[in-house]
Protein backbone atom coordinates (compact mmCIF):
# COMPACT_ATOMS: atom_id res chain seq x y z
CA UNK A 1 0.00 0.00 0.00
CA UNK A 2 1.21 3.51 -0.88
CA UNK A 3 -0.06 6.75 0.61
CA UNK A 4 0.34 10.33 -0.49
CA UNK A 5 -1.19 13.76 0.02
CA UNK A 6 -3.00 15.71 -2.66
CA UNK A 7 -3.00 19.50 -2.38
CA UNK A 8 -5.80 21.38 -4.11
CA UNK A 9 -7.82 24.58 -4.03
CA UNK A 10 -11.49 25.11 -3.25
CA UNK A 11 -13.76 28.15 -3.37
CA UNK A 12 -13.04 28.83 0.32
CA UNK A 13 -9.35 28.05 0.44
CA UNK A 14 -6.72 25.38 -0.04
CA UNK A 15 -6.99 21.94 1.51
CA UNK A 16 -5.63 18.42 1.12
CA UNK A 17 -6.75 14.85 0.61
CA UNK A 18 -5.17 11.71 2.00
CA UNK A 19 -4.73 9.09 -0.73
CA UNK A 20 -4.15 5.38 -0.16
CA UNK A 21 -3.62 3.05 -3.10
CA UNK A 22 -2.34 -0.43 -3.86
CA UNK A 23 1.17 -0.73 -5.25
CA UNK A 24 -0.31 -1.97 -8.52
CA UNK A 25 -3.17 0.33 -9.52
CA UNK A 26 -3.99 -1.41 -12.80
CA UNK A 27 -7.76 -1.75 -12.84
CA UNK A 28 -8.14 -0.06 -9.46
CA UNK A 29 -11.23 2.08 -9.04
CA UNK A 30 -11.50 5.19 -6.85
CA UNK A 31 -13.56 5.61 -3.70
CA UNK A 32 -13.96 9.00 -2.04
CA UNK A 33 -14.02 8.62 1.78
CA UNK A 34 -15.61 11.47 3.75
CA UNK A 35 -14.65 11.93 7.39
CA UNK A 36 -16.83 12.12 10.48
CA UNK A 37 -17.46 15.33 12.40
CA UNK A 38 -14.07 14.81 14.11
CA UNK A 39 -12.16 15.67 10.93
CA UNK A 40 -9.62 13.84 8.78
CA UNK A 41 -8.08 11.87 11.65
CA UNK A 42 -6.16 8.61 11.86
CA UNK A 43 -9.38 6.57 12.01
CA UNK A 44 -10.46 7.78 8.57
CA UNK A 45 -6.96 7.31 7.17
CA UNK A 46 -7.06 3.71 8.37
CA UNK A 47 -10.32 3.22 6.49
CA UNK A 48 -8.69 4.64 3.37
CA UNK A 49 -5.78 2.25 3.88
CA UNK A 50 -8.23 -0.62 4.19
CA UNK A 51 -9.85 0.30 0.87
CA UNK A 52 -6.39 0.25 -0.69
CA UNK A 53 -5.94 -3.23 0.73
CA UNK A 54 -9.11 -4.23 -1.11
CA UNK A 55 -7.66 -2.94 -4.39
CA UNK A 56 -9.24 0.54 -4.53
CA UNK A 57 -7.65 3.96 -4.70
CA UNK A 58 -9.10 5.74 -1.65
CA UNK A 59 -9.20 9.54 -1.59
CA UNK A 60 -10.14 11.20 1.71
CA UNK A 61 -10.55 14.98 1.34
CA UNK A 62 -10.19 17.25 4.36
CA UNK A 63 -13.41 19.26 4.60
CA UNK A 64 -12.11 21.09 7.70
CA UNK A 65 -8.82 22.23 6.08
CA UNK A 66 -6.50 20.85 8.73
CA UNK A 67 -8.66 21.08 11.86
CA UNK A 68 -9.31 17.99 13.96
CA UNK A 69 -11.59 17.80 17.01
CA UNK A 70 -10.86 15.62 20.02
CA UNK A 71 -14.11 16.19 21.92
CA UNK A 72 -17.80 16.25 20.95
CA UNK A 73 -18.31 19.96 21.65
CA UNK A 74 -15.55 21.01 19.25
CA UNK A 75 -16.65 18.44 16.67
CA UNK A 76 -20.24 19.70 16.83
CA UNK A 77 -19.13 23.32 16.45
CA UNK A 78 -16.88 22.48 13.48
CA UNK A 79 -19.62 20.53 11.74
CA UNK A 80 -22.14 23.33 12.32
CA UNK A 81 -19.72 25.88 10.87
CA UNK A 82 -19.27 23.89 7.66
CA UNK A 83 -21.78 24.93 5.02
CA UNK A 84 -23.13 22.07 2.91
CA UNK A 85 -22.16 23.99 -0.22
CA UNK A 86 -18.57 24.33 1.05
CA UNK A 87 -18.27 20.63 1.83
CA UNK A 88 -19.68 19.67 -1.56
CA UNK A 89 -17.31 22.07 -3.30
CA UNK A 90 -14.36 20.43 -1.52
CA UNK A 91 -15.56 16.99 -2.63
CA UNK A 92 -16.03 18.19 -6.21
CA UNK A 93 -12.53 19.66 -6.30
CA UNK A 94 -11.05 16.50 -4.80
CA UNK A 95 -12.72 14.52 -7.57
CA UNK A 96 -11.42 16.96 -10.18
CA UNK A 97 -7.81 16.74 -8.97
CA UNK A 98 -8.00 12.94 -8.70
CA UNK A 99 -9.43 12.76 -12.21
CA UNK A 100 -6.59 14.94 -13.48
CA UNK A 101 -3.81 13.14 -11.57
CA UNK A 102 -4.93 9.53 -11.88
CA UNK A 103 -7.15 9.55 -14.98
CA UNK A 104 -10.32 8.28 -13.30
CA UNK A 105 -13.67 8.96 -14.97
CA UNK A 106 -16.12 7.85 -12.29
CA UNK A 107 -16.00 7.46 -8.53
CA UNK A 108 -17.59 5.70 -5.61
CA UNK A 109 -18.21 7.67 -2.44
CA UNK A 110 -18.69 6.67 1.18
CA UNK A 111 -18.61 8.47 4.49
CA UNK A 112 -19.42 8.14 8.15
CA UNK A 113 -21.67 10.27 10.37
CA UNK A 114 -21.29 13.78 8.89
CA UNK A 115 -19.41 12.12 6.04
CA UNK A 116 -22.41 9.92 5.37
CA UNK A 117 -24.52 13.04 4.96
CA UNK A 118 -22.09 14.39 2.39
CA UNK A 119 -21.81 11.04 0.63
CA UNK A 120 -25.55 11.06 -0.04
CA UNK A 121 -25.80 14.77 -0.91
CA UNK A 122 -22.85 14.40 -3.28
CA UNK A 123 -24.48 11.45 -5.01
CA UNK A 124 -27.48 13.71 -5.72
CA UNK A 125 -25.48 16.68 -6.97
CA UNK A 126 -21.96 15.91 -8.21
CA UNK A 127 -21.28 14.50 -11.66
CA UNK A 128 -18.85 11.60 -11.89
CA UNK A 129 -20.15 9.70 -8.86
CA UNK A 130 -21.38 6.25 -9.89
CA UNK A 131 -22.16 4.65 -6.52
CA UNK A 132 -22.64 5.84 -2.93
CA UNK A 133 -22.46 4.03 0.41
CA UNK A 134 -23.33 6.45 3.24
CA UNK A 135 -23.03 5.29 6.83
CA UNK A 136 -25.62 6.78 9.21
CA UNK A 137 -25.69 10.22 7.61
CA UNK A 138 -28.53 12.71 7.45
CA UNK A 139 -31.12 12.57 4.67
CA UNK A 140 -31.31 15.29 1.98
CA UNK A 141 -34.66 16.98 1.31
CA UNK A 142 -37.04 15.17 -1.01
CA UNK A 143 -36.55 17.72 -3.79
CA UNK A 144 -32.88 16.71 -3.89
CA UNK A 145 -33.41 13.00 -3.42
CA UNK A 146 -35.69 12.82 -6.45
CA UNK A 147 -32.68 13.65 -8.64
CA UNK A 148 -30.63 10.73 -7.28
CA UNK A 149 -29.70 8.56 -10.25
CA UNK A 150 -26.90 6.36 -8.90
CA UNK A 151 -27.16 3.20 -6.79
CA UNK A 152 -26.94 3.67 -3.02
CA UNK A 153 -26.33 1.34 -0.11
CA UNK A 154 -27.41 3.20 3.03
CA UNK A 155 -26.14 1.78 6.32
CA UNK A 156 -27.85 2.61 9.61
CA UNK A 157 -28.27 1.40 13.18
CA UNK A 158 -31.74 0.88 14.62
CA UNK A 159 -30.57 2.22 18.01
CA UNK A 160 -29.22 5.45 16.50
CA UNK A 161 -30.66 8.49 18.29
CA UNK A 162 -29.49 10.91 15.57
CA UNK A 163 -30.17 9.12 12.30
CA UNK A 164 -33.26 7.48 13.70
CA UNK A 165 -35.30 4.74 12.03
CA UNK A 166 -37.85 7.46 11.26
CA UNK A 167 -35.25 9.47 9.32
CA UNK A 168 -34.14 6.37 7.46
CA UNK A 169 -37.80 5.79 6.67
CA UNK A 170 -37.85 9.15 4.86
CA UNK A 171 -35.15 7.90 2.52
CA UNK A 172 -36.95 4.62 1.99
CA UNK A 173 -40.23 6.42 1.26
CA UNK A 174 -38.53 8.70 -1.28
CA UNK A 175 -36.91 5.67 -2.90
CA UNK A 176 -40.32 4.04 -3.29
CA UNK A 177 -41.93 7.24 -4.54
CA UNK A 178 -39.30 8.09 -7.16
CA UNK A 179 -38.02 4.62 -8.03
CA UNK A 180 -34.56 5.25 -6.59
CA UNK A 181 -31.95 2.48 -6.48
CA UNK A 182 -31.50 2.44 -2.69
CA UNK A 183 -30.64 -0.60 -0.58
CA UNK A 184 -31.24 0.18 3.10
CA UNK A 185 -29.12 -1.98 5.42
CA UNK A 186 -30.15 -1.81 9.07
CA UNK A 187 -28.22 -3.21 12.01
CA UNK A 188 -29.16 -3.61 15.66
CA UNK A 189 -26.49 -1.09 16.58
CA UNK A 190 -25.85 2.47 17.73
CA UNK A 191 -24.66 5.53 15.83
CA UNK A 192 -21.03 5.27 14.70
CA UNK A 193 -21.04 1.49 15.16
CA UNK A 194 -18.30 1.12 12.54
CA UNK A 195 -15.83 3.32 14.41
CA UNK A 196 -13.39 0.93 16.09
CA UNK A 197 -11.79 3.86 17.93
CA UNK A 198 -15.00 4.29 19.95
CA UNK A 199 -15.47 1.08 21.96
CA UNK A 200 -18.62 2.41 23.62
CA UNK A 201 -20.51 2.15 20.30
CA UNK A 202 -18.36 -0.10 18.10
CA UNK A 203 -20.08 -3.30 16.99
CA UNK A 204 -17.55 -5.55 15.30
CA UNK A 205 -20.05 -7.99 13.79
CA UNK A 206 -22.21 -5.25 12.29
CA UNK A 207 -19.18 -3.25 11.14
CA UNK A 208 -17.57 -6.22 9.39
CA UNK A 209 -20.81 -7.27 7.72
CA UNK A 210 -21.41 -3.73 6.45
CA UNK A 211 -17.81 -3.47 5.25
CA UNK A 212 -18.06 -6.69 3.24
CA UNK A 213 -21.32 -5.57 1.65
CA UNK A 214 -19.99 -2.10 0.77
CA UNK A 215 -16.77 -3.47 -0.73
CA UNK A 216 -18.80 -5.92 -2.80
CA UNK A 217 -21.14 -3.12 -3.85
CA UNK A 218 -18.27 -0.92 -5.08
CA UNK A 219 -16.57 -3.80 -6.87
CA UNK A 220 -19.84 -4.48 -8.67
CA UNK A 221 -20.77 -0.90 -9.54
CA UNK A 222 -17.44 0.81 -10.31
Amino acid sequence: MISETLNFDTANGATTAYVAKPENTDGAQPVIVIHEWWGLNDQIKKIADRYAGEGFVAIAPDLYRGKIADNPDDASAMMAALEISDGLDTIKNAIDIAREKFGFSHFGISGYCMGGTYALYAACEIEGISASAPYYGDIPPEDQLKDLNVPVVFISGTRDAWITPEKVGELESAADKYGLDVDSLKYDADHAFSNSARPEVYDRDAAEDAWAKVVGFFKDKL
